[in-house]
């Protein structure tokens, strides 16, 4: 079994901020457990600008930004496809890689930097049939600039957080022209409504809902209510956007009452924050482990 003296799951902004601070500060052992390909996170996928300047004080796109804090972590331990399956305690772990399968890893501390998932159609209790068309806003920043595609012309947004206009920009970089963003409130800056309807021509439905996705093959409409009346909008695809959910799971099976609790960093709390904060955050923890480990 391997033994180190900091683990971190998750090789997004904060996993990656957390140990370059971490070896600043003297900690050297430090393994990042990344299960993509590559480290970086969401950023990797958003072609956008709007990052970097709360952690480096320069404006990036999100693959630039992503770039630049793996070019910081070069000197860490980072391991790509790692999962981590299981933590049978809060210093205990069974890491699945290939090609050589599940082992185990101890570690003195474990960090959780495993970010957080939008809510699913389901989760937001909306009928209608299943389709490649209903995306959230991860899978459709993946197929946009990373796999250059153009998975339909005139979606519905779904939501109206900061998630829901990156959703808005990544249409516009792929010729997309969204019919509606529907939400029941605005969860982002009040500039945001007037830049969706100013800058991209979609109209922003507040205290409005989706009903149901209409279409058999393909999404054909969705079912809008808004002030007691229902209506049909016509569309090609839905994107289902925000209303976040933490990816603590891991933490199910290490829990106990007599051992204590992973550290967490970044959006794994619960309450999302941009990759800047994160990264701001990531850094304050690594500094309070550091100075407990010594």
């Amino acid at each position: 079994m391997e033994k180190h003296d900091v683990v971190i799951i998750g090789g997004g902004p904060s996993g990656l901020a957390c140990a370059v601070q971490l070896q600043a500060r003297g900690i050297r052992d430090v393994v990042v457990l990344e299960r993509e390909l590559e480290a970086g996170g969401v950023p990797r996928h958003c072609g956008h600008w709007g990052f970097g300047w709360e952690s480096h004080r320069r404006l990036m796109s999100g693959p630039d930004f992503a770039a630049r804090l793996r070019r910081d972590a070069r000197g860490v331990d980072v391991r790509t496809q790692h999962t981590v399956i299981e933590m049978t305690s809060p210093t205990l772990l069974r890491v699945h890689a290939p090609p050589t399968g599940i082992s185990g890893m101890e570690a003195k501390h474990v960090v959780l930097a495993t970010g957080a998932r939008e809510s699913t159609r389901a989760a937001r209790l909306i009928g209608g049939t299943r389709s490649s068309s209903v995306m959230n806003t991860a899978t459709l920043q993946q197929l946009v600039y990373l796999k250059k595609m153009k998975p339909f012309a005139r979606p519905v947004i779904i939501g109206a957080e900061w998630v829901s206009f990156s959703a808005l920009m990544t249409c516009a970089h792929a010729g997309i022209h969204p019919a509606a963003m529907i939400a029941e409130r605005l969860e982002a800056p009040l500039a945001f409504r007037w830049g969706a309807r100013l800058r991209y021509g979609v109209p922003l439905l507040l205290q409005a809902r989706v009903t149901a996705i209409h279409g058999t093959d393909g999404v054909t409409g969705v079912e809008v209510e808004q002030a007691g009346q229902r209506r049909t909008i016509a569309c090609d695809g839905v994107i289902v956007s925000g209303a976040f959910v933490p990816e603590d799971a891991l933490l199910l099976n290490s829990t106990s009452p007599s051992l204590p609790t992973p550290t967490r960093v970044g959006n794994v709390w619960g309450e999302l924050k941009t990759a800047g904060r994160c990264v701001a955050e990531a850094r304050r923890i690594a500094d309070q482990i550091a100075g407990a480990m010594r």
